[in-house]
């Protein structure tokens, strides 16, 4: 028995799976038609943006869409969660310990109200903002120390109109931007995995 747990990587009965170190990218989303070009989507066209650009191809996987790129050196897992947005930390949580990623190689892109639309911000750690992604990702991890990503969306709603807002489409003026601000945010990103956070943020944040 002992030899053929050598040979199958095996010890004890249970698999020793080795991954090459990679980030995890986890735009945030909902699944569906219905939800495709609206605001609180933003999280996933930056991470489609970033498949496109490698030429990956995604794959319906446990917990959601996934697909591997590679930028230089660095290799990074992109997930669209298909738990929809409030319960996006099973998905999280499944994919880090699925991989072994560890919460300093983690990046949330998400959508924020507080900035105005295609302002990027990155963030080491930090709040949820009211957030029901980062809330549920927050609560599973059991931490606030995980890196985001925040993609401005404005606030242009009035009292009691934040729901239909985030879930509601672009202006035709927001649509013009959109192309070179999704760019900029996957550039983001990138920059992010090659040099790390800090002079991710020092380059891009605010722009």
């Amino acid at each position: 028995m002992n030899h053929l747990r050598r040979l199958f990587g095996m010890q004890g009965g249970a698999s020793t799976k080795q991954f090459e170190p990679m980030y995890l990218i986890v735009g945030l989303g909902n699944i569906g038609a219905e939800y495709a070009d609206t605001r609180h989507n933003i999280g996933f066209k930056v991470v489609e943006r970033l498949a496109a650009d490698a030429g990956a191809t995604w794959e319906d996987r446990r917990y959601g869409f996934v697909t591997t790129i590679r930028v230089k050196n660095q290799q990074l897992l992109l997930l669209k969660p298909s738990t929809y947005m409030n319960l996006s930390g099973n998905a999280v949580r499944y994919w880090m310990n699925e991989r072994k990623i560890d919460v300093s190689r983690l990046l949330i892109v998400s959508d924020d109200l507080a900035l105005p639309f295609g302002t990027l911000r990155m963030k080491p750690s930090g709040s949820e903002g009211g957030h029901n992604g980062l809330r549920h990702i927050t609560q599973i991890l059991g931490t606030q120390q995980y890196a985001r990503l925040r993609f401005g969306i404005g606030n242009d709603f009035a009292r009691g109109g934040q729901v239909d807002f985030v879930l509601g489409g672009f202006t035709p003026e927001e649509r013009e931007k959109m192309d070179e601000r999704i760019g900029m945010a996957a550039e983001f990103v990138r920059c992010f995995a090659l040099e790390g956070i800090q002079r991710a943020m020092n380059k891009y944040n605010g722009k």
